[in-house]
């Protein structure tokens, strides 16, 4: 099998400060994506089921989901700002997550703790990519699934605007989010085809890629 150029190692990134708060305040612009993607998950899970969320950031996918459900709901974030905005507004919305602070490559749970694993939009910023998949894998019970969502590597500058110009976001944001598409996210972003190969280096019995748009929509079954 031919091995792919990757994008340069790095460190984990965690958004701390200010500019987590500001990424909480842009996120909320998009909530109609948290509220459908809570409700598509949910046609997916029996009651009670055990879900982790890998770098919730604020939170909001876990605490629409809990609106949804007797399931037992952890998010685990690296930024420790993160942690206590999602715990702040989980709090606010009268539900149960346990949001806790951790690293996506040495997540702090038993193997086999999750029936439902969630990566949306972060997958791009772990430093040890193949270890953070090895891990969803490890503390997923056999028969569990992960759903992974994030940006494509491949993504045409022209999608990039047509799609950011259709969250709904305000003039200020939708430019800064735009310059950072461009700028930053895309250089960190993997494509379909070096997702295959990581993947090659896991035990999930299943996997299917589909590609959404700018983004990519990875299914994996323990």
């Amino acid at each position: 099998m031919t091995t792919l150029a990757m994008p340069r190692p790095r460190r984990d990134s965690g958004m701390e400060g200010m500019v987590a708060k500001w990424y909480a305040a842009n996120a909320a612009e998009m909530m109609k994506q948290y509220v459908d993607l809570a409700h598509r998950v949910a046609g997916e899970l029996r009651q009670g089921s055990a879900v982790l969320e890998v770098a919730p950031g604020p939170g909001y996918f876990c605490i629409e989901l809990a609106m949804l459900g007797s399931y037992e709901i952890t998010g685990l974030d690296l930024s420790h700002t993160f942690v206590k905005i999602a715990t702040k507004k989980a709090a606010e919305a009268r539900v149960k997550v346990d949001f806790r602070q951790g690293s996506a490559s040495n997540l702090p749970f038993p193997t086999g703790s999750f029936d439902f694993l969630l990566c949306r939009a972060a997958f791009k910023n772990f430093a040890k990519p193949v270890n953070a998949l090895q891990e969803m894998c490890r503390v997923l019970r056999p028969g569990g699934r992960g759903l992974l969502i994030d940006l494509k590597g491949d993504a045409s500058p022209e999608l990039i605007s047509r799609e950011v110009d259709g969250m709904g976001l305000s003039t200020f944001n939708r430019i800064l989010t735009k310059l950072a598409f461009k700028t930053m996210l895309l250089k960190r972003a993997y494509t379909k085809e070096q997702f295959q190969e990581m993947l090659w280096e896991c035990k999930f019995s299943k996997v299917e890629i589909v590609e959404n748009g700018l983004g990519l929509e990875i299914r994996m079954t323990k």
